[in-house]
């Protein structure tokens, strides 16, 4: 993983049982349409985030089909109401098969 691609991921520590939390992450991603060229005139490969998945304990909790649209340094947020401690792994897919991913823990009591 590159400085140019690196995840970031907002989940707080610690969560009483049974309290809905935030998540929020934004990866920053040099996103290539396909179609722009270089100084040489050759096409820039394409490269577009396509997928985001976040599991909670090896369990998929959100997923997101994304598509060629999607903002440069796309930010993803959704909602989980925590019920036991655990450790959070997200990952991001490219379109070229590449994957990004980031872990965070929770800690609920």
């Amino acid at each position: 993983m590159t400085a140019a691609s690196m995840p970031r991921v907002r989940v707080p520590t610690s969560a009483k049982r049974g309290e809905v939390i935030e998540i929020r992450t934004l990866i920053t991603h040099a996103m290539e349409s396909g179609f722009r060229k270089d100084d040489a005139g050759r096409l820039v490969p394409r490269k577009i985030l396509s997928k985001f998945t976040a599991s909670f304990n090896g369990v998929v909790i959100f997923e997101a089909d994304w598509h060629p649209a999607v903002a440069a340094n796309p930010q993803q947020s959704f909602y989980f109401k925590a019920r036991e401690s655990g450790e959070f792994q997200f990952t991001w897919t490219d379109d070229d098969g590449s994957v990004y991913g980031t872990k965070a823990k929770l800690a609920v009591t």
